[in-house]
């Protein structure tokens, strides 16, 4: 049987974190990702120290650890049509990755950070 998404559980399962672009359409922005045991990222815009907007929900995501501290995760985002594809470096605290939609594509970076 050819591996899927579906075929494994999803690798940051039950954990959340936080982004912080340095570049791209949300350069400066801080996000609050929370990864679903049912294969779903919530994730909301924090303003201040650890508050912000009204976390989303029911997106479908798939995430893999690809080496030792490296994780592959994409998602789209079902409120503005983006698909997100990043790669988590758990050990140096930083993404590397591609925003885009039908018509952008744009190669974002920033910091990584576990919040639980």
């Amino acid at each position: 049987m050819p591996e899927t998404a579906t075929a494994h559980p999803p690798s940051l399962s039950g954990r959340t974190l936080r982004w912080t672009f340095d570049d791209g359409p949300t350069a400066g922005g801080t996000y609050e990702h929370t990864f679903e045991p049912d294969g779903t990222v919530a994730y909301r815009k924090l303003e201040g120290a650890a508050e912000g907007g009204k976390p989303t929900g029911g997106n479908r995501y798939a995430a893999f650890e690809v080496s030792k501290g490296v994780h592959l995760v994409s998602y789209r985002a079902q409120e503005s049509g983006y698909t997100l594809t990043v790669a988590l470096n758990f050990d140096t605290g930083r993404l590397y990755g591609f925003a885009s939609n039908s018509d952008t594509w744009v190669p974002v970076t920033g910091s990584l950070e576990v919040v639980k």
